[in-house]
């Protein structure tokens, strides 16, 4: 114990003067500097301290460190932090980069290219780190470029990391499967109830307020009606889907984030197989959860415009029938009822949460700053946090313009009908400008920023994620009308640099928990913002740890911050976000049992050659008994030349998983070739559609047909969706299945030599290409470089065309394939073509006898045939009007 004492003070001492770290962080270094190993943290307790120390640690030229799976916001944040150098484009200059030592953030495509063509000293690596490590799987190219490396490099460090627990219990053995792609042997579990996080988490707590608001009586009735309906929505899908596992879809999932995910990793597989109306149930569940969300974050007018367009006869033809129950029509009588009075006139609510937040502003606050007597009022920084753009910018409009005004701007700008308004909203229709004004004038609202953003505020699309307000002044009575705002906005902010802003009264910063997906985001905004009251509008999960672990980090002597905690109570927001902290603590739970259990192989690691054998099939030695004693031959192993743009898929992967040497080489013609023979224009369903509309596969197949003698179409499904081609939820919009199969008949038609292969997945083509090369040659890099050379150019041009353009063009007499690229390039249009001489078409196409023939097939006078036109064709029931016009014919 006393060792392990010392060596933590030791790391104290190293660690805190670059990046200081709190108790459990400084566990988890440790840990992860000593083992191998995945990491899985609680969301929120994100893992960026402890790497910003790993890579200070190896950044230097002496190591080579690369970091895979980053996130653009990720490899930014790290990127700026340490000014580390970013990788060239051109593959000679990388070669040269790598050599020269540091970390490297590095797309995973590129590393797998050099690691093939050995651009990268694979032995000098000291390390790889692995971030977002729930989303590698055995097939991906992560797990690919690990295998490459660990098959050279038996002595360098892989470490991986993820925030996302849940992820892990999607699937049969998913963290076992993970840890084996990852090659590490060690497994890390972080929660949040874990003792270490505990006492480190308690050691500095903010002093939290709780403020439970109830809903409105029409609101809550609305709640109860929509909770209703999808109560009733969900025992009727699962009373006609009794054989499928529906384990999942039940109302306390249906009101969750991560609602969407859970169905498709249940339903995704059998989609086709599932009845018109067990969609139309999950559609409407979907419309449903999108109702009772908005209810809660959206104000009455726009929750009212929104129920407003599923009340209409188009979409009562569409869905499962819910609108038709008593549920329905009370929940339409009250969300017309929260909107307009007895009267008929405009009289909306005000949301129950607008009260509390302008109150906190106004009066709480500034009686808090006034009683502590240390800061003055001026200084003071608030920071108000909510979970999507639509609300931030709700906020900002309702604390510049007031409820009143706002609501008034809502109905105009969603198109309500109004026909008379209650008398309070009478100063508030004559400060409004015109309807057709509100547009260029909304982009007042907010900072200056938002000019070209104030469009998409109309309808429901996103608007800013922050915004930054001050407190003009100071109220004076505490009912000042409801009219006047006391806010503004600040207008000299730049991409929200809070470091920059000078001001001398109270600032207010408005965002969003993640801004534009970024993890990082609300962790930066509390560094750089440092706020003395917090105010979460929204309940979030992994917002509140980051706010504990901000004022954990704080100093001594900096003053607590002050977290209020708006929610209401016994809603749905509570319960989703109740939810949210049991499902994380289920699966930690899972992840622990687990790993109790888990059976962790001695060569998982990969550090002997015994894993990589595992999966290559044994070969018998050939024995040529025609030379002295039988001698043995040494067989080649089998290689495959695969185009540079076929590492997006999973399928190179696990070729070289069989065994398969992979060559990477930019070829035009095919995408993989397997023998001297035999070349693969390889398919996805979309990438069939568009080729097939395009007329892109056409070329494609003639060029193969021309090169090789054994050409093959494949048509590769996702291994996740059905091996299906009918039904919407496979094929576009664009074409039907009947249309695929009738295009796909002609293209045999045209190339008799060509075959189609239909593959469920890459795993069952990885098996076919595996049959296919045994006991065939392998092909001549060299020899399919030098083929696709020569079709470069054409291959090219192509995609520049109009494809109908280009096919008759071609199919006209002296249009070859050697100059139809000069007639496109050219000549303007069909209709100049026409007007060309002989002499312009000849320069165009350099050779006159070619000229000669186009020419005359664009200038020939077709000959009516008198003699054929007289006879009657056809049956005799369309022959009456050729008989009557003889009769009239003078004899």
């Amino acid at each position: 114990m006393d060792s392990h004492n010392d060596e933590d003070q030791t790391l104290d001492i190293d660690v805190e003067t670059k990046y200081p770290l709190l108790p459990f962080e400084k566990q988890i270094f440790i840990d992860v500097q000593e083992k191998d190993a995945l990491l899985i943290m609680a969301k929120g307790i994100n893992y960026d301290k402890v790497l910003a120390n790993i890579i200070w640690v190896y950044n230097d030229p002496g190591n080579l460190v690369l970091v895979l799976n980053s996130s653009d916001d990720e490899e930014k944040l790290f990127t700026t932090q340490f000014n580390l150098p970013s990788l060239p484009n051109i593959g000679t200059e990388r070669e040269k980069t790598y050599l020269e030592g540091g970390v490297f953030f590095v797309s995973t495509r590129i590393l797998v290219v050099d690691l093939l063509k050995n651009r990268v000293p694979v032995n000098h690596i000291t390390g790889i780190i692995v971030l977002r490590a729930h989303t590698v799987l055995e097939s991906c190219q992560e797990a690919f470029v690990l295998r490459l490396y660990r098959q050279k490099n038996k002595t360098g460090f892989i470490k991986a990391f993820s925030n996302s627990p849940i992820s892990f219990t999607f699937g049969y053995s998913q963290v076992e499967k993970v840890m084996r792609a990852l090659f590490v042997t060690e497994l890390f579990l972080w929660p949040r109830f874990h003792g270490i996080i505990i006492k480190s988490l308690k050691s500095r707590q903010a002093e939290v307020v709780e403020l439970q608001i109830p809903l409105s009586a029409k609101a809550a009735q609305i709640q109860m009606c929509l909770l209703d309906i999808m109560n009733s929505t969900v025992k009727q899908l699962k009373s006609i889907n009794r054989t499928l596992d529906m384990q999942e879809i039940t109302m306390e999932n249906c009101i969750t984030k991560k609602f969407h995910k859970i169905l498709q990793s249940q339903l995704d597989c059998i989609w086709h197989q599932l009845s018109t109306r067990t969609k139309e149930y999950i559609q409407d569940l979907k419309v449903l959860r999108s109702m009772i969300i908005n209810l809660i974050h959206d104000d009455p007018v726009s929750f009212y415009a929104l129920v407003s367009k599923y009340r209409t006869p188009e979409y009562a033809k569409v869905n499962s029938g819910w609108i038709l129950l008593d549920s329905a029509d009370q929940l339409f009588g009250a969300a017309r009822g929260r909107v307009y009075n007895s009267r008929n006139e405009f009289d909306p609510e005000h949301c129950p949460k607008w009260k509390c937040l302008s109150d906190l502003l106004t009066q709480e606050i500034p009686g808090e700053v006034k009683k502590k007597g240390k800061g003055k009022l001026n200084s003071t920084k608030v920071l108000i946090l909510c979970q999507d753009n639509k609300t931030c910018c709700q906020l900002n409009n309702y604390l510049l313009m007031g409820p009143n005004k706002y609501l008034l701007y809502t109905a105009f700008r969603r198109d309500l009908t109004i026909n008379t308004v209650c008398s309070k909203y009478n100063n508030a229709k004559k400060s409004l400008p015109l309807k057709t004004e509100i547009k260029p004038n909304s982009s007042s609202v907010g900072d200056e920023k938002n000019d070209g953003d104030d469009e998409s505020c109309n309808g429901d699309e996103t608007i800013k994620s922050n915004y930054v307000l001050t407190l003009s002044q100071l109220p004076v009575k505490a009912d000042k009308s409801a009219d006047e705002s006391i806010f503004e906005p600040l207008s000299q902010l730049d991409d929200l640099n809070l470091t920059q802003i000078e001001t001398e009264k109270p600032l207010i910063c408005i965002q969003t928990f993640k801004q534009n997906g970024n993890v990082f985001s609300l962790g930066i905004t509390l560094e750089t913002l440092r706020p003395e009251y917090i105010i979460l509008y929204h309940s979030d999960m992994s917002a509140v740890r980051q706010i504990e672990l901000f004022e954990c980090r704080k100093k001594a002597e900096e003053p607590k911050a002050k977290v209020y905690f708006i929610i209401h109570d016994k809603t749905v927001e509570e319960q989703a976000y109740l939810t949210s902290l049991k499902r994380e603590k289920l699966a930690f739970e899972l992840l622990i049992e687990t790993k109790g259990v888990m059976v962790i192989s001695s060569y998982q690691d990969g550090k002997t050659d015994e894993y990589f054998n595992l999966n290559i099939e044994p070969e018998e030695n050939v024995i040529d008994t025609r030379k002295a004693g039988g001698q043995t031959l040494n067989k080649e192993k089998p290689l495959v030349i695969v185009d540079m743009r076929e590492f997006r898929s999973d399928l190179p992967s696990l070729l070289h998983k069989k065994g398969i040497n992979i060559e990477p080489v930019t070829i035009t013609i095919g995408d993989y070739i397997l023998t001297p023979d035999i070349c693969v224009e390889r398919k996805s369903i979309s990438d069939l559609i568009g080729s097939l509309n395009s007329g892109r596969l056409y070329t494609q197949c003639t060029q193969m047909c021309r090169n090789y003698s054994r050409p093959i179409l494949l048509i590769e499904f996702d291994q996740k969706k059905p091996f299906h081609l009918q039904g919407s939820f496979v094929v576009s919009t664009d074409l039907s299945g009947a249309e695929i199969q009738q295009k796909l008949q002609l293209l045999t038609i045209h190339f008799p030599r060509l075959k189609l292969v239909w593959s469920p997945s890459p795993y069952a083509t990885a098996e076919l290409f595996y049959e296919l090369k045994q006991g065939r040659k392998n092909p001549n890099v060299d020899e399919a470089i030098a083929l696709s050379s020569d079709n470069t150019a054409d291959d090219m041009w192509y995609e520049r065309y109009n494809i109908l353009v280009h096919d008759f063009v071609q199919k006209l007499p002296g249009v070859t394939s050697k100059n139809i690229t000069r007639i496109m390039n050219r000549g303007q249009s069909l209709d100049h073509l026409i007007t060309l001489t002989k002499e312009q078409i000849a320069d165009i196409v350099e050779n006159k006898a070619e000229a000669d023939l186009l020419y005359s097939i664009l200038h020939v006078k077709p000959k009516s045939d008198k003699s054929k036109e007289e006879k009657p064709y056809g049956k005799k029931k369309f022959t009456g009007k050729l008989f009557k016009s003889k009769k009239l014919e003078p004899k």
